[in-house]
């Protein structure tokens, strides 16, 4: 039993293993496929900034940078350098790429989290109330919103949200974490600022996975409800609110509970879209930004930032459910 279970595991780090690898390697290759190269992108009219290297600067540069090396050199300094800790250093930002990441990550990482616990909580109540007056009417609106919630991708949500909430009515900002040298003064006064700033981000994100945990708990909840024991608490005469709550959502949530850690990777993929709708300063941005100016450290280190956390997301999903479940093997 012991050998099974650590075969099973170290299969499974074998797996999270070769697909990292995957992904570094293409988060290496991918960006230079772009036409151009940092200096050349930069000398150009197409990128819009004035600085103009000479041809003897931008093979100094790329002498400088390594990138005068033949492509598979490269690969090897990049995947040594990873062993090392050593994600790069950005080439147009001239600092370090951990620390550029970290700076914007906060903003990411607030908005994702918030649109997380909405949805899901949302997602669940909804859905456990849909299961228990299934085929009503209540049901079958619920069921129709959801799914034409789910159909609609990130960024088209963003736009209407912007188009009408904020560029028609004016209640919110068109863009940006907050007021441009706004002097705030107090920290409370900032923090609104920030939230007023981070609401439409939050809500286009927060749509977008509503409709998944709604068809989980759903779901989950009505196979609950067909279960004897629910069936006793029933003919017992408990409140609707105890059986739901106390009896039926306690036995139908693990399988929500480990698509909220599989969504918390795919938002940090969909929050990437929606900053560049709102203009708003995280991860998303930033790599639009990187993309612009061909910035290869840059690119791999968010490409790097935003795998790690799909595959963490992953990994957490495996272990909370068979914690939660432990009819899983």
């Amino acid at each position: 039993m012991k050998l099974t279970f650590n075969l099973k595991y170290n299969t499974k780090f074998f797996e999270y293993l070769f697909t990292f690898f995957i992904i570094i390697t293409l988060n290496f290759f991918i960006p230079r496929l772009m036409p151009g190269d940092p200096f050349t992108f930069l000398s150009s009219e197409e990128g819009g900034i004035a600085i103009s290297y000479s041809d003897e600067q931008i093979e100094k540069y790329k002498e400088y940078y390594g990138l005068d090396k033949p492509v598979f050199v490269q690969y090897i300094e990049y995947i040594g350098k990873l062993f090392k800790g050593d994600i790069g250093y950005s080439i147009y930002y001239n600092d370090g790429v951990l620390s550029i990441i970290l700076k914007r990550m906060v903003w990411t990482v607030s908005i994702v989290i918030i649109a997380l616990i909405l949805s899901f909580f949302i997602g669940t109540i909804s859905g456990s109330y849909s299961a228990w007056h299934r085929n009503s009417i209540f049901d079958r609106i619920l069921y129709i919103v959801m799914t034409f919630i789910l159909q609609i991708p990130a960024f088209l949500i963003g736009i209407l949200f912007l188009f009408f909430l904020a560029a028609k009515t004016g209640w919110f900002p068109l863009a940006g974490g907050m007021r441009v040298f706004a002097e705030h003064q107090n920290s409370f006064e900032k923090i609104l600022d920030i939230i007023h700033h981070g609401f439409l981000p939050v809500i286009t994100l927060s749509l977008v996975r509503v409709g998944e945990f709604y068809f989980i708990a759903r779901n989950s909840m009505m196979t609950v409800l067909t279960k004897d024991y629910m069936r006793t608490a029933v003919a017992k005469g408990l409140s609707k609110r105890r059986i739901i709550f106390r009896h039926a959502l306690k036995n139908s949530i693990p399988p929500v509970i480990t698509r909220a850690f599989l969504a918390a990777g795919y938002v940090f993929g969909g929050a990437i879209l929606v900053e560049n709708v709102f203009n708003y300063p995280g991860i998303g941005s930033l790599m639009r930004e990187a993309v612009m100016v061909r910035d290869y450290p840059l690119i791999q280190g968010i490409f790097l930032f935003v795998a790690i956390s799909v595959l963490t997301m992953n990994f957490l999903a495996d272990v909370v459910y068979k914690k939660l479940d432990p009819r899983v093997n």
